[in-house]
């Protein structure tokens, strides 16, 4: 259990300093403890793995004041569990969904229980992204996601694929860019 949460906060603390993050960002993290596990996707929720994995996740978070948002599994349309603070924040709508081990994976039913004062939505748009497990958190980014390769490449057995945002180019071929934004 040790390796997967240092793994997995090692990944994260590479992901905050790639993506530059700041006070205020989110991080989408899908999770399949099931991959992590070995097993195939879906087949094997172990809340057992979810529960440190998360509490690893979130104290990196909590020391750079990134928000954590949580992807549920596709039961549950790959809803995104939030502190409701941050929904306030960002204007967006709530939704009545409590995720469960089968229904939304032990990930984000970890979270859920983690926050002070969890919030259930349809989507966000994330700052990066954090997938273990190949869990397809591209729907929760920013229109233009940039990959990112770490240096770490697995929380146990799950593959990570990690992604940053950047804004959208305008202007043509005369137009100027801002480097510190690429």
């Amino acid at each position: 259990m040790e390796k997967y949460c240092k793994a997995a906060a090692s990944a994260v603390r590479e992901l905050i300093e790639i993506a530059k993050l700041k006070k205020g960002d989110v991080l989408v993290v899908g999770c399949s403890t099931s991959e992590i596990i070995g097993s195939k996707i879906g087949t094997d929720s172990v809340p057992e793995v979810a529960v440190p994995v998360v509490g690893a996740i979130m104290n990196v978070l909590e020391e750079k004041g990134v928000y954590l948002a949580a992807q549920c599994c596709e039961h549950l349309n790959r809803a995104i569990i939030i502190e409701s603070e941050l929904a306030e924040k960002k204007g967006i709508d709530a939704v009545n969904v409590v995720p469960q081990p089968k229904a939304g994976g032990s990930f984000a039913t970890a979270a859920y229980k983690a926050f002070k004062s969890p919030c259930a939505v349809e989507r966000i748009k994330a700052d990066a992204g954090l997938d273990i497990g190949q869990t397809l958190i591209g729907m929760h980014l920013k229109e233009v996601a940039v990959p990112v390769r770490l240096e770490t490449k697995f929380v146990g057995e799950a593959m990570l694929t990690a992604a940053r945002v950047r804004p959208k180019f305008i202007g043509g071929s005369r137009a100027v860019y801002d480097d510190n934004l690429l």
